[in-house]
């Protein structure tokens, strides 16, 4: 299917630090208010700001012709260093992901824009969550995120944060049946975890993609457990690091300054992406990605073997005092 293009009008106003953006794409209109973009914002924040209002997601649209010092920008780019003109005119091209996949019950390529085999090795040691610019991003991301609570945090739980994408579904793979799709044990392991932890779904994906997916699986309706909260793409950041460049990655900070209950102390993070927890690696486990679910269903326990981990550290006081890569050695084999 062709990639859908749309316009974006970015005028200056008045106010030098601030900008207005007009989305013109299929024949309508789509106004960015000027409170939501100034030029101190990078190209990534407008992005997410066309999102909201387009449904193409940040991942895969294409700003043409913006350029910083004859190059074209990166996503990290700061608005003013674009030079923009009054009635600056930028092309998009992106698509929104209804128009790329044709999703049926059990269509697990629902679009996401994931890349999953772009990752960082465990011994590579990335710093970042030191950097001051970093955590500006996260305290912006505190300040300008609104999440919709299902279910309130409980007095003494800790907190599980749980990816979605080859950790607790193939989303590549098709099947007859959803159920053919989701990781064994699923819903077991959810049910022996909430027991301890309030449980929150983050995924690098759109919200709709999250609440389609947690729907079919039976997630949300399932009476043994419940979900706090989800998270999408919009509540990550974008950091850059000297040897693998631009990174997208989630900070834990982003639920810490937003829900005073939880800490470094009582968290802890399950993504297949070590990359995905860079900002906060002494919180983050790395699960074995769940792929080739028709071939594989039948021998994987990971998530079993986890819900016993998780039972066996729900005692301790700090969780970012355990090596997470070691988790096995927790957990007996049989």
């Amino acid at each position: 299917m062709s990639a859908g293009d749309c316009e974006a009008v970015i005028n200056t106003t008045d106010e030098s630090s601030k900008f207005s953006v007009i989305i013109k794409w299929s024949g309508k209109e789509y106004v960015i208010d000027e409170e939501m973009v100034c030029e101190e914002d990078t190209v990534l924040h407008l992005k997410h700001c066309v999102y909201k209002l387009t449904g193409v997601l940040p991942q895969r649209q294409k700003l043409m012709g913006i350029k910083v010092k004859g190059k074209p920008a990166t996503d990290d780019a700061k608005l003013y260093d674009l030079k923009l003109k009054a009635n600056s005119k930028i092309m998009m091209i992106g698509s929104k992901e209804e128009d790329i996949q044709n999703m049926s019950n059990v269509d697990t390529s629902v679009g996401d824009g994931v890349v999953n085999d772009l990752d960082i090795p465990d011994n590579v040691d990335v710093p970042l969550s030191a950097r001051e610019e970093f955590l500006a991003k996260v305290e912006r991301r505190v300040k300008e995120l609104k999440v919709t609570v299902f279910n309130e945090p409980r007095v003494g739980k800790k907190l599980l944060v749980l990816d979605i994408d080859y950790t607790l579904f193939d989303h590549r793979s098709v099947a007859e049946h959803i159920d053919q799709l989701m990781r064994p044990y699923l819903h077991e392991f959810l049910t022996s975890a909430y027991q301890d932890y309030d449980i929150v779904i983050w995924s690098a994906t759109g919200m709709k993609w999250i609440e389609v997916k947690m729907r079919q699986m039976g997630v949300m309706s399932n009476p043994n457990y419940k979900i706090a909260f989800f998270l999408d793409s919009s509540a990550m950041i974008q950091v850059h690091t000297p040897q693998y460049g631009l990174l997208d990655v989630k900070p834990l900070g982003v639920i810490w300054g937003k829900f005073e209950q939880y800490n470094s102390k009582n968290t802890i993070m399950f993504d297949d992406i070590r990359r995905n927890f860079l900002m906060n690696p002494q919180n983050g486990l790395r699960i074995k990605a769940f792929r080739d679910a028709l071939r594989n269903r039948e021998t994987d326990r990971e998530l079993k073997n986890l819900a016993v981990y998780l039972k066996k550290i729900a005692e301790m006081d700090d969780l970012s005092k355990l090596n997470h890569r070691h988790w096995h050695r927790f957990v007996s084999n049989e």
